[in-house]
């Protein structure tokens, strides 16, 4: 008790948050700046292998009504062929389907009219899809996004190198006026940051589905969802986690290669959109929650840090501390933003950074929470 009494404990704070904050510029100096720096290797030729356009659809007669000619429509020469899984909906889905294939000759028409048991989520109608494709190649979406342009398919492509079994894209949303456009904008963003910084560092740990591409063979070869069909979400970030390897996966950010989504319109709307995804985090491979598991402790834990040190130990360094980390996330942000075409939320960057600490109070409890059984 006597040794604990003479601890100087603001001491001891002071020197977790200088660990924390060096913990912060590794990461952003060692991982993210792979992101911020990045060039894509020059083709002498584009690629262009067939294609299988997939897109499942529970009830999205509206969505497909708006983006799914945004797909058709795609200036790709080689065959290619769009599959649109139209998963039991009880809307006009089926027949709006029925009246975009007069018109597009590759669009190939899947209806289920049933559901799979103990397979929760678009696990088996994507499944279906994959197993119903013509080509080697796939690209998946959603019925909600739309390319933001009509080479996104050849982009995409581009990436595909020798050895290359998977490529991962950028699903951003679009721009809004409001504030939750730019939470949900900067969240999504800073997501892409660390999935396709660690990609590029070699550690590749996820996808997303709204523009995701890999090989028919892979998804086979893995046994397809198998491993992960007791899990609601997954068919995109878990599968990805399970056969991702260094040599076997690229990344595609050009300007044409992104897909774009409507963002929710409600903070409730995204906070259970979020939720769903969050509980996939603990079944990454451990390697994966370690690291990203320090990051989101180490970002969270910065800012109370850095009010205790700086009010109860020593301000002047404590602010010496902050301006290097802010120097080095402003310059990281400026890039990477510009890369993932993103850029108009840099003049918010500090206070969207400030809006991490909140967020991560929020959806923490996620991670620990038991997901629901359907997937729309």
């Amino acid at each position: 008790m006597a040794f604990l009494s003479l601890i100087d404990w603001w001491q001891v704070i002071f020197y977790v948050f200088c660990l924390v904050a060096f913990i912060q510029l590794l990461y952003y100096w060692i991982i993210f700046q792979r992101l911020a720096y990045f060039k894509p290797s020059e083709k002498i030729k584009s690629q262009q292998h067939p294609v299988s356009v997939i897109v499942c659809a529970r009830d999205e007669a509206a969505n497909l009504a708006k983006n799914l000619p945004g797909v058709l429509v795609q200036t790709y020469p080689t065959t290619h062929e769009v599959i649109v899984v139209n998963h039991n909906s009880q809307d006009e889905t089926r027949y709006l389907l029925e009246e975009f294939k007069k018109t597009f000759k590759n669009l190939h028409i899947v209806n289920l009219e049933q559901e799979a048991k103990g397979i929760p989520g678009k696990k088996y109608p994507l499944s279906i899809g994959i197993k119903e494709a013509h080509h080697e190649i796939l690209l998946l979406t959603d019925a909600d996004c739309v390319p933001a342009s009509e080479s996104w398919m050849q982009k995409m492509q581009d990436a595909y190198g020798e050895g290359t079994e998977i490529v991962l894209g950028y699903g951003a949303y679009h721009k809004q006026p409001g504030v939750l456009n730019k939470l949900i904008r900067f969240e999504t963003f800073h997501s892409a940051l660390q999935y396709l910084s660690f990609a590029l560092a070699g550690m590749p740990y996820m996808g997303v589905g709204r523009n995701l591409s890999y090989k028919k063979g892979l998804f086979f070869a893995n046994k397809g969802f198998s491993s992960i069909n007791h899990v609601l979400s997954g068919d995109d970030d878990l599968f990805i986690n399970r056969v991702a390897k260094k040599d076997n996966t690229a990344i595609a950010i050009d300007q044409e290669a992104i897909t774009l989504s409507a963002p929710k319109k409600t903070f409730g709307d995204w906070w259970r959109q979020k939720n769903r995804h969050f509980t996939t985090g603990k079944f990454y491979k451990p390697t994966h929650r370690f690291l990203l598991g320090l990051y989101s402790l180490t970002h969270f834990l910065f800012y109370p840090l850095l009010i205790v040190s700086a009010l109860f130990y020593d301000w002047r360094i404590s602010l010496g501390i902050f301006l290097v980390r802010c120097l080095s996330q402003a310059i990281i942000y400026y890039k990477a933003m510009n890369k993932l075409h993103e850029k108009d939320l840099f003049a918010w960057w500090w206070l969207l950074d400030i809006w991490m600490f909140i967020y991560y109070c929020i959806f923490a409890p996620a991670l620990w929470k038991k997901p629901r059984k359907n997937w729309h």
